[in-house]
């Protein structure tokens, strides 16, 4: 569902009422995440989810429509273990909001007829004020893919972590062939022609020419913000080869539009770096050849 404020932190007040509605659309499904280890992704790709036995909305599957929410758990990563994010279909079927600590229903929804809890963004539930959802019956979700993440070490930074970013910035001496996931926004009659004949570099942008990414899925799915008539939104779910790179951080950087003409293969504007209104982190890279599509997600 298509947001009307390009950098809202959560989601429309239609999606949101969507969602809530879902007592007379017992059908509807979304687009969810779970974050845990890649150790547990794969057993439940294999076997499913199991119900936990507690949690703040009581028994059930902790899922979130937020993937940026969801990529960082567990908070506690266990020694050798990587974190992943679980990509599933859910089909919620009926829903009952959550809005405040003491809810009646808080932990006993289910009793009441209801197959999936709510807890709607910033309402004070949630530390990092994004939304989560839990769902009583397993057989609800579909696992459609393991997505593996860096993990932060923040478990509530609204940005990427200091140690991935870090590696970022490094990728200009001595890690050229490092890849990264990436996310790039687009409607769906571009994202099936860029997945058949490759990207085009852009002629110009605040980064000058090149294909603009980013990490953020969050990000991504908000563009275009001018959606077309007749058009779906989509996200492409990239694999990038970024090179050598260089960190653009302020407008007016004397390399800002000319990097590329100094060696470099990626710019990399850092996020909450005041050049992005949503303070994310963006990217733009200059050889279409060093990003594959790997997905395409229809949001």
């Amino acid at each position: 569902m298509a947001c009307m404020d390009g950098f809202a932190d959560d989601f429309c007040t239609v999606f949101e009422s969507s969602l809530e509605l879902d007592t007379r659309r017992r059908s509807r499904t979304y687009m969810m995440y779970h974050g845990t280890t890649g150790t547990a992704a794969l057993s439940i790709k294999k076997h499913g989810f199991q119900r936990s036995k507690d949690g703040m909305l009581g028994p059930g599957v902790y899922v979130s429509r937020s993937f940026d929410k969801a990529r960082r758990y567990p908070l506690i990563l266990p020694f050798n273990e990587r974190r992943a994010v679980l990509k599933l279909r859910v089909r919620l079927g009926k829903v009952k909001k959550i809005d405040r600590q003491g809810h009646p229903l808080q932990k006993t929804w289910h009793q009441h007829g209801y197959d999936s809890a709510w807890v709607p963004p910033n309402c004070g539930m949630v530390p990092s004020g994004l939304e989560e959802d839990c769902v009583w019956d397993p057989r609800r979700i579909k696992v459609l893919d393991i997505i593996y993440v860096m993990a932060c070490m923040d478990g509530f930074a609204d940005d990427f972590c200091t140690v991935f970013d870090s590696t970022l910035e490094r990728d200009n001496t001595w890690r050229g062939r490092r890849t990264y996931i990436m996310y790039h926004g687009t409607t769906e009659t571009a994202a099936l022609n860029i997945k058949k004949h490759g990207f085009q570099r852009s002629s110009d942008g605040m980064l000058g020419p090149g294909v603009y990414v980013s990490r953020s899925f969050e990000k991504a799915q908000r563009y275009p913000i001018n959606l077309p008539i007749g058009e779906r939104r989509v996200v492409l779910k990239l694999r990038v080869r970024v090179g050598k790179v260089k960190k653009i951080d302020y407008q007016g950087h004397p390399l800002q539009k000319t990097w590329h003409d100094h060696g470099y293969d990626t710019a990399w504007v850092p996020p909450n770096s005041g050049m992005v209104p949503s303070g994310l982190e963006e990217d733009c890279v200059w050889d279409p050849w060093r990003i594959k599509v790997l997905d395409i997600i229809y949001v």
